[in-house]
């Protein structure tokens, strides 16, 4: 969420950061968002001058009654009486200014960093990076949802008897190297000095303000209605959430965890070949990391997660690419972000598998996490987080990418964690 600092000190500069990211009606919501908050303001300040009046003429009541200054002491109880009344009218115009306004300020996206280019979606991303192995196949190599029926490693089918579309049922040596895959990512990310956390995979609505989820993607949550309880669409939300309402010390920062969950996300786009198989899932596993940081330091810990993630796919011997969002295309939450994706050479396509943001003060000002700096003040922290990987479309590029007359070759970094070094 915004700040009324930010807002109020920045106006412009606010303005066309949400017009960057395509925001409708950034100039009249913003203009609105400073009306109601000069609207608390202002009331603040009467009820301030009226409650100082009413405390001065409180003292001299008992004065007047001492001098035998009975009538004015009635006067002065009227008075106060009257200021009471209007007290609660000020009040409740006051609570009502500031509850609209911080409606209001949910609404409204974070504001990219000037490094953000211009764009309406995907095809204004900018490709930073491109590296990995080139990969030949067989001229009649398949799609990772024919490999998994032929090896018998994902059976799609058994998920809509299950449970429906979009949750399918990993067998035998696939369920191998989901497994693999997690334990990879976490040892990957333990080495690196994350620590790695197990939180729940269900949170309170309070989770998803603090994060952002709440309320521009509640539709795409799956919500527990008689207990009021989203299933998460990443550990971001857990996690983040840790430090909600927490003041730290500057020396614990920065603050670096990860977490393997299972994800859960209703929206799974329409029916085709770009959503088929592992492509887009209503429930899968993810390896999270998040960071918490000092603002100075945000942009250094942005870069060392890139890395990192770079990184993992290296091991993976997976060709991919690294793309800088345009502002159409970022998430509503960040203020810088880059896509990972990796080339399926089967589908002949790229394939999303991380994204890596840095939000700024966005989520700590929902949260109200600060932390405590060498002049005993507090301030809010920067967040940031990444995939690190999603495993759906990791595990359909190495399928793709690694089929052989033979079988499906394992990468040598997964092998250890497999226990076998082919598919066959």
């Amino acid at each position: 969420m915004l700040t009324i600092k930010q807002i109020t000190e920045n106006t412009d500069a606010v303005i066309r950061g949400l017009e960057k990211k395509h925001f409708k009606n950034a100039k009249e919501t913003i203009d609105q968002v400073i009306a109601f908050n000069d609207k608390r303001r202002s009331t603040q300040s009467i009820l301030d001058n009226n409650l100082s009046e009413v405390n001065s003429i409180s003292k001299s009541i008992g004065q007047l009654m001492k001098e035998g200054k009975k009538e004015e002491a009635e006067t002065a109880k009227s008075r106060v009486a009257e200021l009471k009344e209007v007290n609660k009218t000020l009040q409740t115009e006051m609570d009502q200014a500031a509850e609209d306004m911080q409606n209001l300020l949910y609404t409204i996206p974070n504001v990219p960093y000037d490094e953000v280019p211009e764009g309406v979606g995907a095809e204004d991303n900018v490709v930073e990076k491109m590296g990995g192995m080139e990969t030949e196949l067989p001229k009649d190599a398949l799609p990772h949802w024919e490999l998994t029926k032929k090896y018998d490693l994902i059976d799609f089918d058994l998920g809509v008897k299950i449970t429906g579309a979009g949750f399918p049922v990993y067998k035998g040596k696939g369920a191998q190297l989901q497994r693999a895959l997690i334990n990879f990512f976490l040892d990957e990310a333990r080495k690196a000095g994350y620590l790695e956390i197990m939180p729940p995979t269900v949170v309170n609505a309070a989770s998803g303000y603090g994060t952002g989820q709440l309320p521009d993607k509640e539709g795409q949550m799956y919500h527990c209605e008689v207990d009021d309880l989203y299933l998460i669409p990443t550990a971001e939300v857990p996690v983040t959430n840790i430090y909600r309402d927490v003041i730290l010390e500057e020396k614990q920062l920065p603050i670096k965890n990860c977490a393997y969950t299972q994800c859960f996300r209703r929206e799974a786009g329409s029916y085709g070949k770009d959503v088929r198989g592992l492509n887009r899932l209503h429930e899968f596993s993810k390896v999270e990391l998040v960071r918490i940081d000092k603002p100075e330091h945000s942009r250094q810990s942005h870069k060392e997660m890139l890395d990192h993630v770079e990184g993992l796919l290296q091991k993976l011997e997976l060709p991919y690419r690294i793309l800088r969002l345009c502002g159409g295309d970022m998430s509503f939450t960040a203020a810088l972000c880059f896509d990972f994706e990796v080339y399926s050479e089967a589908q002949k396509r790229w394939l999303e598998v991380s994204s890596v943001s840095n939000f700024d003060t966005y989520q700590a000002n929902r949260l109200k996490c600060r932390y405590r700096s060498g002049e005993k003040k507090t301030e809010l922290c920067h967040t940031l987080n990444g995939s690190a990987l999603a495993l759906p479309r990791i595990v359909a590029a190495l399928l793709e990418n690694n089929q052989t007359p033979e079988g499906i070759r394992i990468p040598k970094a997964l092998v250890p964690y497999t226990g076998f070094e082919m598919i066959d």
